[in-house]
């Protein structure tokens, strides 16, 4: 069966055309703090939503049919028409001129990665900075999700959009049609966006400085307004607490969050990924706050503190901050992580493999395929001693398929491969063993800040022009779980049938 192209460019269309309208949300941004670039935002808007109505146009009449093949042509294509066309507003403004840099810091907004090659975020006009944490939120929920909530409207089907961008293993649906679940999320994405937005300014945020955090947060994105990320506010943990309040929410499946607005909460304590997330981040964030508490080394400034219930109150609160950062994938930083001890860099770098929820923000492996393996291999324990056995791999108090388990292991395998290459990668170009292997976890997991030369406090300018692109690729094929990205390079996939 032939691909239907029109199809796919009707769709990058559309796509385009929504990225020209949120370019044009950032134009009225800066025009309300005029900053002087309001006009080169409102141009890169334009340019972006009239050529995504010239190519709806031109293949307006095209079949509205779309098979799998077509659905993951248009997620990996759309977000990299996403991704293009999001370095207009920092080309046209000045504010990173150069093409490689601009598209390195757009796809890490889309990816939710977070990593920046910015040397100074806070001389920035405004309406850059929110275009920079629009495209954070854009990328959060997955712009495929955004589209197709509005699918009906075009006559076209989602379900095979929906399953190329969300292929993890989790099979929950709000709702039996696929554009009222994506409505449904959206709904719980904003108001949690906007919940937070309130919560920070009656902290002390200012207005533009906590929409910014909120749309950073709620799709684990990363991106700050200031240099120093949420350590700017380390006066201030009220701050803190209600950002990580939001990143737990936004690192678990938002399903649940669905269920617990219906009023079943029920539902949430039974999900066995839910609990296994939720401990995780009790015994990690434990160990790193004890480990934090009894080293007390001065170079430790952002927690050290002169009377002991400070102290004690500010490594739990640095712990918790740190951990919920990196499994959620979100990278704001509080403190550099890198500098407490040898055993927690070890640590921080183990868990940047977690990954959140399945049906969160979050990038990773994710909790649900660690939970699946762990019991496969407890199970192969069994096994081996009753041969002739039938033990199915349970989850939810349901067996879980064959083909589901043999994806998830498939999955991991292609994961650690795909860090192994990714990290050769960068110690081709020069970088050293730390800063490889950091790089290559961080971009790949979508989690933001990295180890050695590119760690939390420093940022990725001095990144080879290369290194700058192959990190691209690790964030692209990292969002999208996998398969979406690489099954295009397989010969199969493009044989007409």
């Amino acid at each position: 069966m032939k691909l239907n192209y029109k199809i796919i460019f009707h769709f990058l269309g559309l796509l385009l055309s929504f990225n020209g309208s949120f370019m044009l949300l950032a134009s009225l941004m800066s025009f309300f703090y005029k900053d002087g670039v309001t006009f080169q935002i409102a141009v890169a808007g334009l340019i972006a939503l009239t050529l995504g109505v010239l190519v709806m146009l031109i293949t307006r009449s095209s079949s509205k049919e779309m098979g799998k093949r077509e659905g993951y042509i248009v997620v990996t294509f759309g977000w990299l028409v996403m991704a293009l066309s999001g370095t207009i507003p920092y080309l046209l403004t000045g504010s990173i001129p150069n093409f490689s840099n601009a598209f390195f810091e757009t796809i890490s907004g889309y990816t939710t990665t977070g990593s920046t090659i910015l040397n100074d975020i806070e001389i920035l006009p405004k309406g850059v900075l929110f275009w920079r944490s629009l495209t954070h939120w854009i990328g959060g929920m997955g712009i495929i999700v955004l589209a197709i909530a509005i699918l009906p409207l075009l006559g076209i089907g989602g379900m095979q959009l929906f399953a190329a961008e969300a292929p993890g293993p989790s099979a929950d649906k709000l709702h039996p049609r696929i554009t009222d679940t994506a409505k449904r999320l959206w709904l719980i994405y904003f108001g949690y966006t906007a919940a937070e937005t309130i919560l920070l300014s009656l902290a002390g945020m200012s207005f533009f400085d906590a929409i910014n955090h909120s749309m950073s947060t709620l799709s684990t994105g990363g991106f700050s307004t200031k240099n120093t990320s949420l350590a700017f506010w380390n006066e201030h943990p009220i701050i803190q607490y209600i950002v990580m309040m939001f990143m737990f929410l936004a690192g678990t499946n938002f399903v649940l969050s669905y269920f617990a607005f219906k009023g079943k909460v029920q539902k949430i304590f039974q999900d066995e990924e839910f609990n296994l997330y939720f401990r995780f981040i009790l015994i990690f964030t434990f160990i790193a706050g004890v480990i934090i508490y009894l080293y007390t080394d001065t170079n430790i400034s952002s927690v050290a503190h002169p009377m002991v219930w400070g102290l004690a109150e500010s490594s739990f609160r640095h712990a918790l901050f740190q951990v919920l950062a990196i499994v959620t994938t979100t990278g704001f930083v509080s403190a550099d992580f890198t500098l407490w001890t040898p055993f927690l860099l070890v640590f921080f770098f183990g868990i940047m493999f977690l990954g959140g929820s399945s049906g969160s923000t979050s990038g990773g492996v994710k909790v649900v395929r660690h939970l699946l393996m762990i019991k496969n291999g407890f199970l192969e324990f069994k096994r081996t001693l009753h041969p002739n056995a039938i033990l199915p791999v349970r989850y939810n108090k349901k067996a879980i398929s064959e083909k589901i388990v043999f994806n998830v292991l498939a999955f991991f395998i292609l994961y650690m491969l795909s860090f192994i290459i990714g990290a050769l990668g960068f110690s081709m170009i020069g970088l050293d063993f730390e800063s490889a292997i950091g790089v290559a976890a961080s971009s790949l997991g979508n989690v933001g800040p990295a180890l050695g030369d590119f760690g939390p406090t420093a940022n990725f300018y001095s990144m080879p022009t290369i290194g700058k692109w192959w990190c691209s690729f690790l964030m692209l094929i990292g969002r999208l779980e996998l398969f979406t990205v690489l099954i295009l390079f397989t010969p199969f996939f493009w044989r007409n049938r």
